[in-house]
């Protein structure tokens, strides 16, 4: 799939956010993450409706990008977008948090599905990440290797040891997005473990880097499409935990939580309202 302007990509992303409230209040009492989907619904937007090349049929295959959500909490946003490119349906969608159900709080690989990595640890898929972009590399494939992290997920050393090796095997096919939402479960990011100055510190690593408004598809859809040149490629997306919903931004308890009916409707009611619908 290919979104042709800005306003359809800013439309992919409420009408993402709608589903993904849907898809909330379906689940009932499991409770859904939704501060971190909400989050990182442009982000999502502008990778599946403008960035990834998938391949003609499956996006498994060995031509097409790949992409790895290593804070796999944000499946609301993943399993959206995948339903806005016709790889889940949406009656699929609806079975989110039920007994037997493919989709479930934390993404189980399934190619069919679109679904490429098994999330849940914190801080594994950019391991996983550097392995697939070596072997693009070793058998001459031009496919590119996206990684989706949490900066509360940066608190977990392996990440680090792989921006390092990363940065050694120069993997310019390797594209690291941190949706910095700057809240994670136990409180602020920058109380529980502060992360300074980040680009510079990934810069220090070798690492190129991008700094922009995560919630702006433009500055996104610029950040992800450019070319590094020997060095792997990290933006830095600087977002809101719980935006588009007054209630939800910056409300820690929102990482994981139940909504209400009347919660629902005032939440469908601010994103209908922001976009003008």
């Amino acid at each position: 799939m290919t979104v042709a302007t800005i306003q359809e990509l800013q439309q992919m992303a409420t009408s993402m956010r709608l589903t993904a409230l849907d898809m909330a209040l379906g689940a009932g009492r499991n409770g859904a993450h939704l501060g971190a989907a909400m989050s990182a619904m442009e982000i999502m937007a502008v990778l599946y409706g403008r960035v990834l090349h998938l391949g003609q049929v499956n996006p498994a295959k060995p031509d097409g990008d790949r992409f790895l959500a290593s804070k796999a909490h944000c499946v609301l946003a993943h399993y959206t977008a995948l339903a806005e490119i016709g790889l889940i349906s949406r009656e699929e969608l609806g079975t989110f948090g039920k007994s037997g159900t493919r989709l479930a709080g934390h993404p189980a690989m399934n190619p069919e599905l679109g679904l490429e990595y098994s999330g849940g640890s914190l801080g594994q898929a950019i391991g996983f990440a550097i392995g697939l972009a070596l072997d693009a590399r070793r058998k001459g494939r031009n496919h590119r290797v996206f990684v989706l992290m949490g900066d509360g997920e940066l608190n977990e050393g392996s990440n680090w040891e792989g921006f390092m090796a990363a940065a050694h095997f120069k993997l310019n096919n390797l594209i690291a997005i941190v949706d910095k939402n700057q809240l994670q479960y136990d409180g602020p990011t920058e109380e529980i473990m502060a992360l300074g100055d980040l680009g510079a510190k990934l810069q220090a690593f070798g690492w190129q880097t991008a700094e922009v408004d995560g919630h702006d598809v433009g500055q996104l859809l610029a950040a992800l499409k450019s070319k590094p040149g020997d060095q792997p490629l990290a933006v830095i997306a600087n977002t809101i935990k719980g935006k588009g919903v007054s209630f939800m931004e910056n409300v820690r308890e929102w990482h994981h939580s139940t909504l209400s009916q009347a919660q629902y409707n005032m939440a469908v009611k601010e994103v209908r309202e922001a976009a003008s619908l």
